[in-house]
């Protein structure tokens, strides 16, 4: 094979499309450090960016959502590379993207779904208990010293405070004008001024979410990016390991027995919510 043929078969390579996987909920703390962060999500989303003859970053998203900040970060990275590469990248939501899950999906310049996909949830949540009472059952004698008027703020053991509940709910707020914020950057006109809101925390379907205008089309990634791209396009996965390298070796868990149930507790509250 001559010099020309050699240029001719490199130029007719297949095109590649690098599929990010964004699975499991978003955050630190508990089991999901097993799930997504920016640590964990750093090197993937380079790797994503630097594959030969791409056409095209396809996330493969499906998380309940987590941490607001993680998922900014993320998206931040995302949005950052496709800006510098000048490479469009494409959301596919699977089972759900929602709450901090349609923030990833929001890093896309498009975004398609399942029919039955669960989208939306773009709103704040706080959660906790309360057990002020059972102390006193028990006979136990809450003692609690601090520094700072609200340093002990919401403690489970003591009784809510009125102003402690107010400044939260500000902190809440404030966070979910942001998550708005996000998601007009990005969608834009794209979003239908009429029908229901889309900042209400509530969930809809992939078919509901098309009609809102939180997604672009009904398809899923092999097929959108073989009508795209073409038949011969290559479908790349990009590996995100889960925890360092020396801990899997070695079959170290990321903290106590304890630390993990109630980690994975957490987690499965979160995906609880949407019926998986």
């Amino acid at each position: 094979m001559d010099f020309t043929s050699l240029i001719s078969k490199f130029r007719k390579r297949a095109p590649v499309v690098a599929v990010l996987p964004l699975s499991g909920v978003i955050g630190q703390a508990g089991s999901a450090r097993k799930g997504l962060n920016m640590a964990s999500l750093a090197g993937p989303i380079e790797r994503a960016f630097k594959m030969r003859n791409l056409k095209a970053v396809a996330l493969a998203v499906n998380s309940p959502g987590g941490s607001p900040v993680q998922s900014a970060l993320i998206a931040k990275r995302i949005r950052a590379l496709a800006t510098e590469k000048e490479i469009p990248v494409v959301a596919f939501a699977e089972d759900v993207a929602a709450s901090g899950g349609y923030w990833l999906a929001c890093a896309a310049d498009e975004i398609f779904a399942d029919p039955n996909s669960i989208i939306g949830s773009i709103g704040v949540v706080s959660g906790g208990f309360g057990f002020p009472e059972l102390l006193k059952r028990l006979g136990v004698e809450r003692r609690l010293r601090t520094a700072g008027d609200s340093k002990a703020m919401l403690d489970p053991f003591s009784r809510e405070k009125a102003e402690d509940t107010e400044h939260l709910q500000g902190i809440l707020s404030e966070m979910h004008e942001n998550f708005k914020e996000m998601v007009r950057a990005h969608r834009g006109d794209k979003l239908k001024k009429k029908g229901e809101d889309p900042f209400s925390g509530a969930i809809w379907t992939g078919n509901k979410a098309l009609e809102m205008g939180l997604i672009d089309g009904i398809g899923d990634l092999r097929s959108v990016m073989r009508e795209r791209f073409g038949e011969k396009v290559k479908l790349r996965l990009v590996r995100v390991e889960k925890g360092g390298w020396l801990r899997r070796k070695l079959g170290l868990s990321a903290g106590t027995w304890a630390d993990e149930l109630l980690g994975a507790i957490e987690d499965r509250m979160r995906w609880g919510r949407f019926g998986l």
